[in-house]
């Protein structure tokens, strides 16, 4: 099957700012009004999840759709509940008992600004939201029933202790600890790469992609899932705090195990760049569709934050 060469494809950039308004205003529209609920928490979870998000897990989910050749709109809802998730998880990420982090895309932490008890509410708030939004008929009624079952299930283990809060006991308990490089990968695969994955794996199942199309997508979800986190790692010593909206040099401060901690920058960038290539080539059966998939498993090297 012939593919679009990346060269040849639209401007990732555009691509991504048309795609994040498209969430924002569907977040919007899906989230709660405080007028008849309490108004604190609802202003903690806007909070963090109006913070200026680049939405990439939404963006992933739209693309799983568009590659396998189902409709972007269809995956909204799902959409928005990943970035539910995702926003949840930062907010208890930057706890003092967690990473103890104080700023959070440039401004301060939930817990900072809302205290720590309303920012473990704002978290809990948003991940059951999030489970609200995929299971509301009228929101949803546009996926198959035994398709949106299976993403739930799906998102479910993703964010669960088989995945993201799996991943994230790994991270604590190994803290200034010394372990195997292996350890590293599944904690990242778990922590940050298990919700990459059913973001597009998602979009892929609700998009009508069959078998061979679905392993093929799960296969770039896992590639470009750890990725992202090595890439994380890499911009923590080289990034620039004030682009990041975060402290750089935080992981060493904390002796958090990372690639660069344990291989060094070279030997994490030709994994960076080998995993880059891999992600692509999952690909290679896909025709021009797939563009987005592509750029993005790129983009995420070439990010500043």
């Amino acid at each position: 099957m012939r593919v679009l060469k990346e060269e040849n494809s639209p401007d990732i950039k555009s691509y991504l700012m048309e795609k994040k308004a498209i969430v924002d205003k569907a977040l919007y529209d899906y989230f709660p009004e405080s007028a008849d609920i309490e108004p604190d928490i609802i202003k903690a979870m806007q909070y963090s999840l109006f913070a200026g998000g680049k939405r990439l897990r939404p963006i992933l989910c739209m693309a799983g759709a568009a590659a396998v050749g189902g409709g972007e709109s269809d995956v909204i809802p799902i959409a928005c509940a990943l970035e539910l998730i995702h926003t949840y998880s930062l907010i208890h990420d930057d706890l003092p008992s967690m990473d103890n982090d104080d700023l959070r895309r440039g401004k301060p932490s939930s817990h900072k600004v809302f205290g720590e008890a309303v920012a473990i509410l704002a978290g809990d708030g948003l991940l059951t939201e999030a489970f609200s939004i995929m299971t509301v008929p009228g929101i949803t009624e546009r996926i198959l029933p035994e398709s949106l079952i299976q993403v739930i299930n799906l998102i479910a283990d993703a964010a669960g202790f088989r995945g993201m809060v799996g991943g994230q006991v790994i991270d604590v308990q190994s803290e200034g600890k010394p372990v195997d490089i292996s350890i590293v990968e599944v904690m990242h695969k778990r922590k940050t790469g298990a919700l990459i994955t059913a973001s597009v794996l998602s979009g892929a199942i609700i998009g009508g992609g069959d078998k061979s199309r679905i392993e093929a997508i799960a296969e770039y979800g896992n590639k470009v899932g750890l990725l992202f986190q090595i890439s994380d790692d890499i911009l923590d010593i080289e990034g620039d705090s004030r682009v990041m909206g975060k402290k750089a040099g935080a992981d060493r401060e904390k002796k958090k195990n990372t690639y660069p901690a344990l291989l060094g920058l070279k030997k994490s960038k030709q994994i960076r760049t080998k995993l880059l290539d891999e992600a692509i080539e999952s690909l290679q059966n896909f025709d021009e569709k797939a563009w987005p998939l592509r750029r993005i498993a790129r983009y995420i090297i070439e990010r500043k934050k």
